[in-house]
């Protein structure tokens, strides 16, 4: 009985070893061929711009390429399910934004992933307040007017968005909410279509990150009335904050991040949180992000436990407003 029980403490022993041995060899080898990054929305918009800064310095931490991906379509959720039902090995990981993981799961019915169990959770890329921004030759000179306009004109004003559960729909969802407007929604495959069509005079105002519409604004195709918070925006500084507007109560910032599927080894997911911790950290990084509108994550807020915990705060914060302004808007 002894020399049984010996022979298998020692066959279990001999497993165990070996899974950790194949485990060990796996973080030590990882990444050994090109990492590709989705952006489930299309080129140009806001995550795919800070995606690829992001990406370029993580290259270079890692010594190893990491590609971008973009996969559009349903306000970023296909994309981010597909990431979902990926090989968690560490070589497809996601580019997300509250776009994919707070305002989808409020507004789309169906969805095919849970954003707090189906990932793994790698850590902030990025920070942007959010700009209102109009057609070129919109008559409203100021937010004052342009909140009384928008009031007064009710569905005879179109407001445009990068699809249901994107970050623009969530920003305009809540900005309106706030304020009481009842625009007429024209819903688009991401933010570049929607913004073409703002500067093309198709709609007549938009809501997204300050780093996917400062171009725009800077070279006077499209005109900007306030960016969010108390704190003007380099890429923007002629544009006034909501405080400055004498809207003070308007505060939102959008964040950016990175997740891998879930399953993905914890020394994988260390690998990719150092690498992308010494990429915030490069200056040049923060130089670029800051001339389009974004701020690099503060130390406290970097990391897989911070964006785990961020992303459940916010989805309980938001998605009750979410919800009510989303019926509100039907």
């Amino acid at each position: 009985m002894k020399i049984r029980k010996t022979a298998a403490t020692l066959a279990v022993s001999l497993i165990v070893g070996m899974s950790c041995s194949v485990t060990t060899t796996q973080a030590d080898e990882y990444p050994s061929r090109t990492i590709t990054a989705i952006v489930p929305y299309p080129a140009g918009g806001p995550s795919d711009v800070v995606a690829r800064i992001v990406a370029d310095s993580m290259s270079r931490v890692l010594k190893q390429t990491i590609v971008i991906e973009n996969v559009g379509g349903a306000g970023g959720t296909l994309g981010t399910a597909r990431v979902a039902t990926a090989t968690p090995d560490g070589y497809m990981l996601l580019a997300a934004s509250m776009g994919s993981h707070v305002a989808a799961p409020a507004l789309t019915p169906n969805l095919r992933y849970d954003s707090t169990k189906d990932f793994e959770p790698i850590g902030l890329t990025s920070n942007a307040p959010v700009a209102i921004v109009a057609r070129k030759d919109f008559a409203a000179k100021d937010l004052k007017e342009f909140l009384a306009q928008v009031k007064a004109q009710g569905d005879s004003v179109k407001q445009a968005h990068g699809g249901i559960g994107s970050s623009s729909h969530m920003a305009c969802l809540l900005f309106t909410a706030q304020f009481g407007l009842k625009p007429k929604l024209i819903p688009y495959r991401g933010t570049g279509p929607a913004l073409n069509d703002l500067i093309g005079d198709h709609v007549d105002f938009f809501c997204e990150q300050v780093v996917s519409v400062a171009p725009a604004v800077n070279g006077k195709t499209i005109k900007a009335y306030v960016v969010s918070g108390d704190t003007r925006s380099p890429a923007l500084p002629d544009v006034p904050t909501a405080k400055q507007a004498g809207q003070a109560e308007f505060q939102l910032s959008i964040w950016s991040a990175m997740f891998a599927p879930k399953g993905t080894p914890k020394d994988i997911v260390a690998i990719l949180a150092g690498a992308l911790d010494k990429a915030l950290d490069d200056p040049a990084l923060a130089k670029r992000l800051g001339e389009l509108g974004g701020t690099v994550p503060a130390k406290a807020e970097r990391g897989p436990a911070h964006l785990g915990n961020l992303l459940k705060t916010d989805i309980a914060r938001l998605d009750p407003i979410l919800k009510a302004a989303a019926a509100e808007s039907k």
